[in-house]
């Protein structure tokens, strides 16, 4: 089965469980259709580059799937018709990276970035 990953970002007046709970009950829609949540991670409340919904901050959460395409389409039309669910990214990767995400990571983790010039 083709393999995703999805980001979406949830508003800001939710608690943390609740957060963590879409992040569960999109988990079980994909069960339901035949796919499988092979990991999440939630990244927490972090402020965005500009309002969406008239809300500057949101939660972020991170999913890894692998389910066939019509179970990520129905997943994705029910984030978007979910009234705590502001924005949703799906992309389809070959592979998935073993490890935390790069948010996760710690600084010192990361690597050395290039000199600035």
């Amino acid at each position: 089965m083709p393999l995703y990953e999805h980001v979406f970002i949830a508003r800001q007046d939710l608690s943390n469980t609740q957060a963590e709970g879409l992040v569960e009950h999109f988990g079980t829609v994909l069960a339901d259709n035949g796919g499988k949540l092979v990991d999440s991670e939630y990244w927490g409340v972090k402020t965005m580059a500009y309002k969406i919904n008239k809300n500057r901050k949101g939660h972020y959460a991170f999913l890894k799937t692998d389910a066939p395409a019509p179970a990520i389409h129905e997943m994705e039309r029910l984030m978007r018709l979910h009234d705590d669910v502001m924005r949703v990214l799906t992309i389809k990767v070959d592979e998935h990276e073993e490890g935390p995400s790069v948010q996760m990571q710690k600084r010192d983790e990361r690597g050395e970035r290039r000199e600035r010039r």
